[in-house]
């Protein structure tokens, strides 16, 4: 069984984000990017965050992100990786 795209936005629209515009917590080298043959940012993420465009290259949003931490276990080329800073990031909303 695989999940789909839509059945992550709609668990991921039980919680609320407040993404800091003005301080992106986690960063990526698109160069490195580019060339990394494996890509496993895209079957890591569990908020699928990591997308490639038509052209083959990857796209990144963090303001979307679970701070779960698994792109920074599983990637050794993100230029930064740290959590939102005070107020910002992910809040899990009970059920």
């Amino acid at each position: 069984m695989s999940i789909q795209k839509e059945d992550i936005d709609h668990l991921l629209n039980l919680d609320k984000i407040k993404a800091d515009e003005k301080n992106a917590h986690i960063v990526i080298d698109p160069d490195q990017c580019a060339a990394c043959q494996a890509k496993p940012c895209l079957i890591v993420c569990p908020a699928l965050l990591y997308t490639l465009d038509e052209t083959g290259a990857l796209n990144f949003d963090y303001a979307g992100c679970l701070e779960c931490g698994t792109c920074r276990t599983i990637c050794p080329h993100l230029k930064k990786w740290e959590y939102p800073r005070h107020t910002f990031g992910i809040y899990y909303r009970q059920g």
